[in-house]
């Protein structure tokens, strides 16, 4: 995603008429949702929450989408990491033989991570939605402030 149409989110995001906590809360949401191990049911898991939690629904989404395609790979092996670390593990190079490879043995190479992957991700995502919670509280806040004093001074 081009930073140009991140601008534009966040703008969009900014003209919500959400009080900061539920504009905070609901990107907070989305983005635990977004880091999660659940991949590929994201965007269903967001609307969920976004009506079942009364969120807004362009901040739960956008946080959702903090992983795509450019983040998923450093955010899903970050998570890893700290799975193998939280659970004692030591780090281990994978032997794949590129001449027979087939998923069966990609599978079972890769099964050791399963677990470490999951723990980690889950902790990654947690940690994700409290720290953008709170980055976009600030900024929601920042933001009523400012309007507050445009408002005074004109």
């Amino acid at each position: 995603m081009s930073t140009f149409k991140l601008k534009g989110m966040f703008k969009d995001l900014m003209g919500q008429n959400d009080t900061p906590h539920v504009m905070a809360a609901s990107f907070g949401v989305g983005t635990f949702i977004g880091m999660s191990p659940l991949f590929g049911i994201h965007t269903f898991l967001g609307i969920f929450a976004a009506y079942a939690f009364k969120l807004n629904k362009p901040a739960t989404i956008t946080g959702v989408y903090i992983t795509n395609p450019f983040t998923m790979v450093p955010i899903y092996t970050f998570g890893t990491w700290v799975g193998i670390k939280l659970m004692g593990m030591e780090l281990c190079m994978l032997e794949l033989n590129f001449h027979s490879i087939t998923f069966s043995n990609v599978l079972h190479e890769l099964g050791v991570f399963l677990l470490p992957f999951f723990v980690g991700s889950t902790v990654v995502s947690i940690v994700g939605g409290v720290v953008s919670y709170y980055i976009m509280l600030y900024l929601f806040r920042y933001k009523e402030k400012r309007k507050a004093r445009e408002t005074t001074v004109a």
